[in-house]
């Protein structure tokens, strides 16, 4: 009877997402904005057109998402990713203009991509392994390795390019193509995702990834071999960086050394958002993804809501303000949530 008056006095936003359920929090708030600005935007915001739109938008960050979110479970961070994606881009570019001849509008051959595809991995790997280097073998906290190999990897990457961006047409299908309607880097951000959810919830790796987060003297002192671990993990966030790169790529037909720039505090607070804890050990992939979600239709409905209020869409300061009121928005009703489960536990 006690246990049947205390579920009738919780509050009714408890009784439908639950109270330890930031998830289901954030799917809801995520349903509020779109139907938000489709009330507001009926012959704008909730069509195909726009849907499509914002499909080929939110993959660029949502895959460098997926990459910052791993290594932060660890109890880390990549502040390269973007560094790498670039690089990655540059050398693709050049790749694939020697292979055609230096035509930046040859038309794709199956050689080429795969060519490209393959110097991605490459350069990807290389990076995040070099970052896992860092941190597992030399001891350098992330945020200050993963600073330097930002600076370092962006260098570089003025460096071989020369500054001016590097044009190429080879992955303009993967940019502008669809499949049953569906743009391809949709398609891409879905498959990485659900292979990110396997690798962290069906494998020893991602058993290992939040047993280390979550209290690494234990981890270690369990058998783990923390090295390795670290060092798989940076690795990995290198690789789908890489894959970003090429979407980069796709997206302008060009690869430039600061491009994205933003994109780095971007995946932070979409990890964060997202339920992904910066002290380690928590954070699952259908939060990031309703968090890419969430971001993408604020952001795309400011920019349809100024222009229709004042005829131009000059609403980026007010975005990153919205996004950050989002944040601390979640983040308060996380806390608050945690305090009430705490509470009911000493009852």
């Amino acid at each position: 009877m006690q246990q049947t008056n205390v579920a009738k006095r919780r509050p009714l936003w408890e009784r439908i997402v639950g109270s330890d359920s930031p998830i289901l929090r954030l799917l809801v708030i995520a349903i509020l904005i779109f139907v938000a600005f489709s009330v507001l935007l009926p012959d704008k915001f909730p069509t195909v057109r726009n849907l499509q739109s914002m499909a080929v938008q939110f993959p660029e960050y949502g895959i460098l998402a997926l990459a910052i979110m791993v290594t932060m479970i660890t109890g880390g961070i990549d502040l390269s990713i973007v560094s790498t994606a670039n690089l990655s881009a540059i050398l693709v570019a050049m790749t694939l203009l020697r292979l055609t001849g230096g035509d930046p509008n040859a038309p794709p051959t199956v050689m080429a991509i795969l060519a490209g595809l393959v110097v991605a991995l490459i350069v990807g790997s290389l990076c995040g392994i070099f970052n896992g280097f860092l941190v597992a073998r030399i001891g350098i906290p992330p945020i200050l390795a993963t600073l330097g190999t930002l600076s370092l990897y962006q260098g570089f990457s003025y460096v071989i390019s020369g500054g001016p961006a590097i044009l190429t047409m080879q992955f303009e299908f993967l940019g502008s193509g669809n499949l049953f309607g569906i743009p391809l880097p949709v398609i891409l951000f879905a498959i990485l995702a659900v292979i990110f959810a396997i690798i962290l919830t069906r494998t020893t790796f991602g058993f290992q990834v939040y047993m280390y987060g979550t209290n690494a003297r234990a981890a270690k002192f369990s058998g783990i071999n923390s090295n390795s671990v670290l060092i798989r993990t940076y690795w990995l966030a290198g690789m789908t960086a890489a894959i970003a790169g090429i979407v980069f790529l796709a997206r302008t037909n060009s690869a430039k050394a600061d491009y994205g720039e933003s994109f780095v505090l971007l995946t932070v607070l979409i990890s964060i958002l997202g339920g992904v804890s910066y002290n380690g050990g928590f954070g699952t992939i259908s939060g990031v993804v309703l968090a890419v979600l969430c971001l993408q239709f604020l952001s795309t409905g400011l920019n349809m809501l100024t222009l229709e209020l004042s005829g131009s869409s000059g609403s980026q300061f007010f975005r990153q303000f919205a996004w950050g009121a989002l944040l601390l928005l979640v983040m308060v009703a996380n806390y608050y949530s945690e305090q009430r489960k705490l509470k009911r536990k000493t009852e």
